[in-house]
C-alpha cells in the first residue's frame, strides 16, 4: 500500500502566508494598542511571542509524510513541506524489512499525531522511530494502521511456525 498526503502541500503554503500577513496587520495594529496600554513594550512584546508560538506550531506540524509497504521492505518517511526540494534538513527516513516490525502505535496529542514504530535491529535489540502524521487524514492513516497490522500478524504467524 502507498500514501502520501502530498495535496496539503498548498494549504500549508496559504497557511505561511496568512501568517505573514497576520503579523504585518499586526504591527500597524501595535500604534492602536499605544492608546490602549501605557506599556506599549509590554504589548508588543505579547503580541510578537504569540506570533511566534504560532509560526512555530505551524512549523513543526507542517510535514510531508509518505508510506509505502509494497515489496519486501516498508518505507516511511518525513519530511519538511517548504524548501524540501532544496534543503532535506527535516527529512527521516525509515526503510526496514517487515520482519523487523514489532510495534506501532499512533499518538494523539493535542494538535500533534505521531507514528511510532518499534524495530528490531541486526543485534536484536528495540529502537523506536518516531514520525509526524498530523497532517494525514483520518482515512489514511486507517489504511496504515490496517497495513501493519497485517504486516505484524504475518510476522507473528511466522515466528510461531
Amino acid at each position: 500500500m502507498r500514501t502520501n498526503n502530498g495535496k496539503v502541500k498548498n494549504i500549508i503554503v496559504s497557511v505561511y502566508f496568512v501568517l505573514i500577513l497576520v503579523g504585518i496587520v499586526s504591527l500597524t495594529i501595535f500604534n492602536t494598542f499605544r492608546e490602549v496600554t501605557d506599556n506599549p513594550g509590554l504589548t508588543f512584546t505579547a503580541i510578537l511571542l504569540g506570533f511566534m508560538f504560532v509560526t512555530f506550531l505551524v512549523h513543526r506540524i507542517s510535514k510531508y509524510f509518505e508510506y509505502d509497504s509494497d515489496g519486501v521492505k516498508v518505507v516511511v518517511v518525513n519530511r519538511g513541506l517548504l524548501l524540501s526540494e532544496k534543503f532535506n534538513y527535516r527529512e527521516h527516513i525509515e526503510e526496514f524489512d517487515k520482519p523487523k516490525l514489532e510495534v506501532f502505535k499512533f499518538h494523539n496529542y493535542l494538535v500533534f499525531k505521531t507514528l511510532v514504530l518499534t524495530l528490531r535491529d541486526r543485534h536484536g535489540n528495540l529502537r523506536k522511530s518516531v514520525f509526524n502524521v498530523t497532517l494525514v487524514q483520518r482515512k489514511k492513516r486507517k489504511y496504515i494502521k490496517q497495513s501493519l497490522r497485517k504486516i505484524i500478524k504475518e510476522n507473528r504467524k511466522n515466528s510461531e511456525a
